[in-house]
């Protein structure tokens, strides 16, 4: 019983989440359990255990007298969170670019392959963001530090509605394609300090063009 509740309450966050990231929920609407509820076909208790993991994801807020709401979204946070992902990205990539092997390198391709497929299919906002999260990732595991690792997938996801965003107002994929390909090169070629350099210019471009976005 214990496996199949937490099975609802995952597909609860799953779908609520999507929600939120795609903008059918629109920043600071209030999300209503018992509706969320009946369309999800499951009970309360698991909408409200997916709505408490939202917030620690940074996508949902509890507010005295209103419940729960969609995060509003804010420049401020733009600059936080893109600053705090190019350190400890950058961190991971010099640690992992010694022990990657090619197949991470034909893993990550492929990625990158897919990212172009699905910007080209008109599914950017609803794909392309999440292999662009998979393609970061795939450079970073063979740091072979988890805890840190951990901090990026969370910092990835609270990033993640600022870049559907990127890529709904300002079609922020050509630039990104490019700088990936760059990247995945110099990755190959262990050239850690140019490598290190990209990814940071990378991640703060981005920044400054959601930032300026927002504003």
């Amino acid at each position: 019983m214990k496996n199949a509740y937490k099975t609802r309450t995952q597909i609860a966050v799953e779908a609520i989440r999507e929600k939120i990231l795609t903008g059918v929920i629109q920043a600071g609407e209030p999300l209503r359990q018992s509706a969320l509820a009946d369309e999800l076909e499951v009970s309360r208790i698991p909408i409200r255990e997916a709505l408490l993991q939202l917030e620690a994801e940074g996508l949902v807020e509890f507010e005295a007298h209103k419940g729960a709401t969609a995060t509003r979204l804010a420049a401020d946070q733009v600059h936080e969170l893109f600053e705090l992902r190019a350190l400890l990205e950058c961190d991971l990539l010099r640690r992992a670019i010694p022990n990657l092997k090619i197949d991470d390198f034909r893993a990550s391709e492929r990625l990158v392959q897919e990212m172009a497929a699905a910007y080209t299919n008109n599914s950017a906002q609803n794909s392309w963001s999440d292999l662009n999260t998979r393609f970061h990732l795939s450079l970073y595991e063979a740091a072979q530090r988890p805890q840190t690792l951990e901090l990026v997938q969370n910092l990835l996801v609270k990033s993640d509605r600022y870049i559907r965003v990127h890529l709904a107002l300002a079609g922020g994929v050509d630039n990104a394609e490019r700088e990936h390909a760059a990247l995945l090169e110099c990755c190959r070629e262990r050239h850690i300090d140019a490598a290190c350099a990209l990814l940071q210019e990378h991640i703060e471009r981005s920044a400054q063009e959601i930032a300026a976005l927002l504003k």
